[in-house]
Parts: C-alpha cells; sequence; structure tokens
C-alpha cells in the first residue's frame, strides 16, 4: 500500500509540508523495499530513519508552538508522544520477528492513516495559528 502526498494535506508551513512529504517517501520505501526484495538491512535501515525523521519533525513543530505559546500545545504534544511511542512498538516488532507481509502492512496502514489525520486536523489547525 502506497500513500501518496497531495495538496490537500499542505498546511501552508513550508518546512512542516516538506517534512511531510518526506516522512510519506520514507514510509513508502520501507513498502517498496519489502515488495522489491531489498533485503532485510534495507528495510530496518528505513524503519530507523522513519522513526528518527519523526522524532525530528515533532520537536521542529513543538518548538515553534512553544515560541507562539499555541494554545493546543499540550493536546499536539501528547498526540505526538503516543505516536512516537506506536512507531517505537512497531520498529521494535520488527527487529524481533522480520519483516513479514503483514507487519509491513500494519506499519504502513498505521502510519499512513495515523499522518493523515493528524495532518489534516492538528497540524492544520496549528499550522494556521502559527503561520505568522
Amino acid at each position: 500500500m502506497s500513500y501518496l502526498w497531495n495538496p490537500a494535506l499542505e498546511t501552508g508551513h513550508a518546512q512542516f509540508d516538506e517534512q511531510h512529504h518526506q516522512l510519506f517517501k520514507t514510509l513508502n520505501n520501507i513498502s517498496s523495499a519489502f515488495r522489491e526484495g531489498r533485503g532485510k538491512e534495507e528495510i530496518f535501515k528505513t524503519a530507523a530513519f522513519l522513526a528518527q525523521y519523526t522524532v525530528m519533525h515533532f520537536t521542529a513543530e513543538e518548538n515553534l508552538m512553544k515560541e507562539l505559546d499555541y494554545p493546543g500545545y499540550n493536546e499536539h504534544k501528547e498526540c505526538h508522544e503516543e505516536f512516537k511511542y506506536t512507531v517505537s512498538e512497531l520498529t521494535e516488532k520488527l527487529k524481533e520477528e522480520g519483516p513479514s507481509e503483514d507487519l509491513i502492512v500494519n506499519i504502513t496502514t498505521a502510519v499512513g492513516d495515523w499522518l493523515i489525520g493528524h495532518i489534516r486536523e492538528a497540524d492544520k489547525k496549528m499550522a494556521a495559528y502559527c503561520i505568522i
């Protein structure tokens, strides 16, 4: 399953939109690496990058929200923390069990669906407040 970036997901904040685009690209790379048989190491490396990049992206968003005293900061940060935990759990499961079709589908679906919902709801709301 692939997740395509589209203009409906743009928040209007160029840095965050580019980071969101990279998250989708990385997520799709996990799926394509599995489908194309590029090996466990490629899948593990891409999954680790996704987890690391997610933390970097969330930190950037949270720093801006704090800087601008965004009123929804605590709720938004809590969503990030829950998602980081989910990504961590899925990454650990991948390391323990190795890549399987079911697990790759679970990872891409969980991450992709969450990203789309979060961008459409929380990030667009945050960006509208933060864009000066």
